[in-house]
């Protein structure tokens, strides 16, 4: 068994089939489908079962991915130590789409005048994506709003922040102060696509107050939800720190919820057992210095 073996073994199971993780490693499906054999050998039993078209880990199979994993992700890392010695390191940062609009552009500056010999590349993209990519070593670090499920990564919540209600001039919610839950009930919404943390916490909100809504929009960008409030008379929930300019210019009112059941938190997220580099560790720090969130003075209420 070599860490060659342990690498296959953990794409087939993320692809979920020889010919993906083959497409994805730039091996022959034979070279692939021999190296699970000889695991399978190598540990006396099946490590995964095939139903249809698709591939599935066995109970033996998920004992040996969390470990497997964390064994590849030690060995990429040491050589990546080992080759990049001189050279200038890099840093993979992951941003959800949230993140990556109003936190990390700022970040990133801050953080290469600090550490002037990292460069960093960045990645934006939504909760569940950004995740898969840290699992898969395609990344050294992320900042997320949405869940993490895999118990492989550390995840550490900094940066305060909350979602809020969004209407537009022409709203009739415009003008007034307090809103309450039902009156969200049959609302047309603009709405973030599935993956999003920012979507997931509001769906989660809306079944447990039995409130249906209707999504009429639907997109990955910020900017496309925040012309659909300024221009189509609809609802949308985000973060409050994507409207600082609307809010200020009074084209935006929002409504924060009473119970802040819409209050959570940005958090760094990287691999278990990771290697931390001083410019994580400088992340980290400058994170902190972003925890507040600024609330406006004339912001209304949903009860």
């Amino acid at each position: 068994m070599t860490i060659r073996h342990l690498n296959i073994f953990v794409a087939v199971a993320d692809f979920g089939s020889m010919s993906a993780a083959a497409s994805h490693l730039y091996l022959s499906q034979p070279t692939v489908s021999q190296a699970i054999r000889e695991l399978e050998k190598h540990y006396n039993g099946l490590l995964f079962e095939r139903l249809g078209k698709k591939l599935y880990l066995t109970e033996r199979g998920k004992l040996l991915l969390s470990r497997a994993r964390e064994l590849v992700h030690q060995f990429e890392e040491t050589e990546e130590l080992m080759l990049n010695q001189g050279q200038s390191p890099n840093l993979k940062l992951g941003s959800t789409i949230t993140v990556g609009t109003c936190l990390t552009p700022f970040l990133i500056p801050e953080l290469q005048k600090n550490c002037p010999e990292t460069r960093v590349l960045s990645y934006v993209n939504n909760t569940r994506d950004i995740e898969q990519k840290l699992l898969r070593s395609e990344l050294d670090a992320g900042i997320v709003e949405g869940e993490i499920l895999s118990s492989d990564l550390t995840v550490i919540p900094i940066v305060d922040d909350c979602l809020v209600l969004a209407v537009g001039k022409e709203h009739p919610f415009y003008a007034r102060k307090i809103i309450r839950v039902q009156d969200l009930d049959h609302e047309p919404f603009a709405m973030r696509e599935q993956g999003s943390g920012t979507r997931q916490l509001f769906e989660d909100y809306a079944a447990k107050h039995q409130i249906t809504f209707e999504t009429v929009w639907e997109a990955n960008s910020p900017r496309t939800l925040l012309n659909a409030v300024l221009y189509d008379r609809v609802l949308s929930v985000m973060s409050l720190r994507l409207m600082y300019h609307e809010i200020r210019h009074e084209s935006i009112r929002v409504f924060q919820n009473q119970n802040g059941e819409w209050n959570r938190k940005f958090k760094l997220v990287y691999y278990k057992n990771k290697f931390l580099t001083p410019v994580i560790h400088e992340l980290e720090r400058i994170l902190h210095a972003y925890k507040n969130v600024e609330i406006p003075e004339n912001m209304g209420i949903l009860r």
